[in-house]
């Protein structure tokens, strides 16, 4: 089996556009939390989100082309563009027929499908809608336009697992690579779901926190007060390749894809298994497959959406993996800073870990005030303040309405 190693990440986010201030803002426990600009949500419980800030499509692509994409695909090419400039990727020397793309997207274009509808119903005369609907909506069509742009002809698809959907992107992506099928793929995933059907959607099921007068402190996960999560939208972008290939172009290496896990809860479409089971296996799993013990993990980037139910949960399934390993590890939530990008969390979560590695440094959880008696205080849930210490290898969770888990790990090389 061939090695798996990221050479080049990109990101643009709620709290920095480019990978270097998405970082800075970890670091510094920088809350994305806004009024929402993109809609008027007066009319919403929930008025607040992480929003991308600052994001012109024209400062990237022209009208022409600008208008034929949903700003989820916009994303991923804006992260993707940086991803592929930092590994330093000549595509005139790749085998093209063996370069990839795999991407993740929960939902896709509802923007686009949310204004063709409204469009639909206040029109008059002869229904129309417009031509480019149905290619800016489909979840696939962000790996469509990174494929074309690269031209890379090898595997081409979407991965949709709602939140678990990049992850699963990155675990197949490996997979592929490690079986010899390609040298080198683009994965991630980038969503922007922050609509009047986002929005309403998730407040109708009182998945989101409505704290509007306080809402730069409103994502705050393993506190006693939390109560609900906080929409965010953004991207982010791993170069992945196999190791011989990257070390034959004289490639940076960030780190090794050790290992990864892959279960389903079977239980509920939204909510975790209380005793988190499903979380549990997919941590055994990938601990297995990396030939790792729970000895050798020293951070676990967690999924910790700020939910009542599901921070107990996966609070829960760390400690009947780790044992007593539970209270050698930092844990973090960074969805604290970013909110929670549905879709792209995992890619952007991969990439917190990848630079935890590459500094040993442990972004913190912020928005810590009370704790929850149902959580385990002798946790190092890394609150309110980055940690220095020593990773080597480290892991991220991700787990997605439906009961889809993952669990990523990687290591230094």
């Amino acid at each position: 089996m061939k090695r798996v190693v990221v050479t080049g990440i990109g990101a643009i986010t709620p709290i920095g556009n480019t990978l270097q201030t998405y970082w800075d803002g970890l670091k510094s426990g920088k809350s994305g939390a806004n009024i929402i600009s993109l809609i008027d949500a007066t009319k919403f419980k929930t008025r607040f989100a992480c929003e991308v800030k600052d994001f012109n499509p024209l400062d990237h692509f022209d009208r022409k082309e600008s208008r034929k994409m949903d700003r989820f695909t916009q994303l991923a090419m804006v992260a993707v563009d940086e991803a592929m400039k930092d590994a330093g990727v000549d595509v005139e020397k790749l085998n093209l027929d063996k370069a990839g793309v795999i991407w993740g997207a929960g939902i896709g274009g509802l923007s686009t499908l949310e204004k063709d509808i409204e469009d639909f119903a206040r029109g008059n005369g002869t229904p129309r809608f417009n031509p480019f609907m149905i290619p800016k909506m489909i979840p696939d069509i962000a790996a469509g336009y990174i494929s074309i742009k690269y031209g890379f002809r090898g595997i081409n698809y979407a991965t949709v697992s709602a939140c678990a959907s990049s992850s699963h992107a990155l675990i197949n992506a490996a997979d592929y690579i490690k079986l010899g099928k390609a040298d080198i793929i683009i994965a991630g995933g980038s969503e922007s779901t922050i609509t009047h059907a986002g929005l309403g959607g998730f407040s109708s099921m009182k998945a989101l926190s409505t704290r509007n007068e306080d809402y730069l402190t409103a994502s705050r996960p393993f506190d006693a007060d939390r109560d609900g999560f906080v929409l965010g939208e953004g991207a982010g972008a791993l170069i992945l390749e196999d190791y011989e290939h990257a070390k034959k172009r004289g490639a940076r290496i960030y780190a090794e894809i050790a290992g990864s896990g892959m279960t389903a809860d079977a239980y509920h479409i939204t909510a975790p298994h209380p005793e988190g089971l499903g979380a549990a296996n997919v941590m055994k799993l990938a601990l297995e497959d990396a030939g790792l013990t729970t000895s050798d993990i020293n951070y676990i980037n967690v999924h910790g959406t700020s939910t009542p139910l599901g921070d107990v949960a996966e609070t829960v399934a760390i400690k009947k993996v780790f044992g007593n390993d539970a209270y050698k590890l930092n844990i973090s939530s960074t969805k604290s800073m970013t909110g929670h990008l549905l879709g792209a969390a995992g890619a952007i979560e991969a990439l917190a870990v990848i630079l935890a590695l590459e500094e040993n440094c442990i972004p913190p959880t912020i928005n810590h005030f009370v704790d929850d008696p149902k959580i385990d205080e002798k946790l190092n849930l890394t609150f309110n303040q980055p940690q220095e210490r020593e990773v080597n290898a480290a892991m991220t969770n991700t787990f997605g309405f439906g009961g889809h888990n993952t669990c990523v790990i990687l290591k230094k090389m």
